[in-house]
């Protein structure tokens, strides 16, 4: 009777079947869509690059190329300088 205890607590059963998490390829999608400039008056696409704060995303989360990260963060900053961008929110998206 204690061994069919024992063993009926040492077997794990799950519903749902375990997710392994697997590691997505980061790309950068600027050179994958082969765009070459990023445009501070569209207002949606930037905030792709944002989190719900309002806070610009780094590079090891979106994946962004150094070159066209860099553009992001100046589009971003003249968005926010001419009210396209919010500079600080509680709930972006």
């Amino acid at each position: 009777m204690a061994q069919e205890n024992n063993a009926a607590q040492s077997e794990i059963r799950y519903l749902n079947p375990v997710s392994v998490d697997v590691k997505k390829n980061k790309y950068c999608r600027f050179k994958k869509l082969g765009i070459k400039n990023v445009d501070y008056k569209d207002g949606e696409f930037l905030k792709k690059f944002l989190n719900e704060q309002g806070k610009i995303l780094p590079r090891r989360l979106t994946g962004t190329s150094q070159k066209f990260q860099k553009k992001v963060a100046q589009a971003v900053k003249r968005a926010r300088h001419l009210a396209i961008l919010p500079f600080v929110t509680d709930c972006m998206k």
